[in-house]
C-alpha cells in the first residue's frame, strides 16, 4: 500500500510599487523579472503598481519609499526597498530561495 500526499504549494505573490518609468523603477522591474525567472520559474505572481497613477495606495499599503517590493504570500509579509540589483540580498531578505 502506498501513501501519496499532495503538498499544496503556495505561489509566491510579489507586489512591486514603482513611480512611473524612472530609471530605478525600470531597473527594479527588470531585476525582479530576472530573479523570478532564474530562481522561481512557475512559482510566482507579480503585480506592478504605479503609485503615480494610484497615489492613495502608498498610504493604504504603508509604502514609504519607491521602488518597494512586497512579498504578500506566503506569510509573513516582507518588504525590500530599492532597485533589486543585489540578487543575493533580495533572495535572502524575501526568503524565496536561491
Amino acid at each position: 500500500m502506498t501513501n501519496t500526499q499532495t503538498t499544496a504549494v503556495v505561489p509566491i505573490k510579489l507586489v512591486l510599487y514603482v513611480a512611473g518609468q524612472t530609471p530605478k523603477s525600470t531597473a527594479a522591474i527588470e531585476n525582479l523579472r530576472r530573479i523570478c525567472d532564474e530562481h522561481l520559474p512557475g512559482q510566482y505572481t507579480v503585480e506592478v503598481i504605479d503609485l503615480r497613477l494610484q497615489p492613495h495606495l502608498a498610504r493604504e499599503h504603508n509604502i514609504v519609499a519607491i521602488p518597494t517590493l512586497v512579498r504578500e504570500l506566503p506569510t509573513p509579509m516582507r518588504k525590500i526597498i530599492g532597485d533589486l540589483s543585489d540578487q543575493e540580498k533580495v533572495l535572502v531578505h524575501l526568503k524565496v530561495g536561491g
